[in-house]
């Protein structure tokens, strides 16, 4: 449901731009905020949905775990300082709620087979914007960079474990981030909707206190993978 409403908004401000911005897909179109790529620092603020799984690797070859992963949701605010023509360095920190299921395979016991991971995050992503040459109102752009990531919600302070049901995971986690985008001159602003993966660097997981855990001993990492579909608005 929340990905049909998501695809309709951005229907709504395409349509809206081809109305409102001069024809701003026609051949000929009137150039809008022309001196914008001229300012040196720019601020703006951005909504948007992700999709967060985990990526397991395991000791022994066993039946994997499943991850049922739900769409959550982002809001944050973006400083763009430009170093050059086609280069920006953006920090766009934010706010990420999300939930994920993880199923274990070899549990007779529902309570048991099931860990529910709810995860409020404060994400610190450093980027670099990669644009191409501006086309009428239209310019296309590239991402990469590194993040940081606080876990608000991730256990990692308590003694109970799994035994317990607590699944706990580290609070900090580092990534690396790739994804493209479309900046859109309308009259006023800038609307610039992207698409990004996000790929963990390191070992989430905290153990439990048991080596021999049915639910930690025979996974060898446990590593956030994302999806971030953001609007931005500047």
């Amino acid at each position: 449901m929340r990905k049909i409403i998501a695809f309709l908004f951005f229907a709504f401000i395409l349509n809206g731009y081809a109305q409102k911005s001069k024809n701003i897909f026609s051949r000929d179109p009137i150039v809008n905020l022309e001196n914008f790529q001229k300012k040196k620092v720019y601020y703006g603020f951005y909504l948007g949905f992700n999709s967060y799984d985990f990526k397991i690797d395991y000791k022994e070859e066993t039946p994997d775990i499943l991850v049922s992963k739900t769409t959550g949701f982002n809001v944050g605010i973006i400083g763009d300082v430009k170093l050059q023509e086609y280069i920006n360095l953006r920090f766009e920190p934010g706010l990420y709620y999300t939930k994920r299921d993880l199923n274990y395979p070899d549990f007779s016991n529902s309570g048991d087979a099931l860990r529910e991971v709810n995860s409020t995050y404060i994400h610190f992503p450093l980027l670099l914007k990669l644009s191409s040459l501006r086309t009428g109102n239209i310019r296309p752009y590239g991402l990469a960079g590194l993040s940081a990531t606080l876990n608000l919600s991730s256990n990692a302070k308590l003694v109970d474990d799994n035994l317990q049901q607590r699944f706990r995971v580290k609070s900090w986690t580092t990534n690396y981030e790739l994804g493209f985008g479309i900046d859109f001159f309308s009259e006023y602003f800038i609307f610039s909707p992207s698409i990004r993966g996000v790929f963990g660097f390191n070992d989430e997981l905290i153990r439990d206190n048991d080596p021999n855990s049915p639910w930690t001993g025979n996974i060898e990492s446990l590593k956030t993978r994302a999806v971030f579909i953001n609007f931005s608005f500047h």
